[in-house]
């Protein structure tokens, strides 16, 4: 009887195996069916960040199994490390939450930035919408027409907050290359230094993206009511062949070397990432609904409505990004260029 019970059991083992194996299947999809899943976007409503996460929710639930709303949501605070940090120590692990941070607050703790309660290259990272390319501008008004026009006289510069790219980058190329840029940070997002230059509260940003600029204020540019200074990036953009790219300016090896260090963020550009120690499975899953969501006819025409640029990363290629700096930056450089930070 004992034979014949274990033989039973076997069978009716092997059975419900084959059963179960089409759910096993469809984990994923039952996991996010009828589910929200919350899109974080770590600054204020109508700025770049604001604007890319919004436009990736709208379709990325289309291509993820079982198909659960995306719920965008904001959580700004000190250029998103606010929602950096939350989405590393206290968020949902299970795939239900992901968020958009500033492509520099990965690399905050390399510098030593004081509030970084992450490390990067445990991240869930799913994907860049962009590369970016941001600039230095100032307007007409402020009677500074060119790079070296911040080099003979101060302005004042808004920045979101103390880990944002709009905050770090003039204190870096203040030091480095001896401008003169006052910046006045803790704004909430870009469209709130928007609204700050046109009160003339801050005469210009050492920041901005140029897709964001383009999407949002590209008629400031026609009516030449702001200057273009410098690209900021290690590359040019297309679109700015007379616009110089800060990287002519270094003088030195050093030079060059940290403002490497400051600009290899840009290759990030638009990143989401969710916490870390999401299952495989979903992880893959996010990853594989953000890259077919960047070739998507719809997707495309709605990002071109809104003259967004989409030049996406896969999530394996933020990975490498991440990485890689990581590996390769110089304990002396990083230090120096972090005591050009507050």
């Amino acid at each position: 009887m004992r034979v014949k019970f274990t033989k039973s059991a076997a069978a009716l083992a092997l059975c419900a195996l084959g059963a179960t194996a089409p759910a096993l299947a469809q984990d994923v999809a039952d996991f996010y069916r009828s589910k929200n899943v919350e899109l974080y976007i770590g600054y204020s409503v109508g700025g770049g960040y604001d604007i890319y996460g919004r436009l990736v929710a709208r379709h990325l639930g289309r291509f993820l199994p079982g198909n659960p709303t995306i719920v965008p949501r904001n959580m700004e605070g000190a250029g998103s490390v606010r929602l950096t940090n939350w989405l590393y120590t206290a968020a949902a692990r299970d795939g239900s939450v992901i968020g958009t941070i500033s492509r520099g607050v990965p690399f905050d703790p390399i510098l030593g930035r004081p509030g970084s309660q992450f490390e990067a290259v445990k991240f869930s990272w799913i994907g860049s919408a962009n590369d970016e390319v941001s600039l230095c501008m100032a307007m007409a008004s402020s009677g500074v027409t060119d790079f070296e026009g911040l080099k003979k006289k101060e302005i004042v510069v808004g920045a979101a907050g103390a880990g944002s790219d709009d905050d770090q980058f003039p204190r870096v190329i203040n030091a480095v290359l001896g401008t003169k840029m006052r910046v006045i940070s803790g704004y909430p997002g870009g469209n709130d230094i928007s609204l700050a230059l046109e009160r003339g509260e801050v005469q210009g940003r050492c920041g901005w993206s140029w897709s964001s600029l383009k999407s949002t204020h590209m008629h400031w540019v026609k009516d030449k009511k702001i200057n273009l200074l410098a690209q900021l990036g290690l590359s040019k953009h297309a679109d700015l062949p007379n616009v110089p790219s800060i990287m002519d300016f270094a003088k030195t090896p050093e030079d060059t070397a940290m403002l490497r260090l400051i600009f290899a963020r840009q290759g990030l550009g638009r990143p989401f990432v969710g916490p870390p120690g999401i299952p495989a499975d979903r992880l893959a899953a996010l990853r594989k609904a953000f890259d077919t969501a960047m070739k998507d006819p719809d997707f495309l025409a709605d990002a071109e409505k809104g003259k967004m640029e989409i030049n996406p990363l896969t999530g394996p290629q933020v990975d490498a990004l991440v990485a890689q700096v990581y590996a390769e930056v110089s304990p002396d450089i990083a230090k120096k260029v972090a005591a050009m930070l507050p």
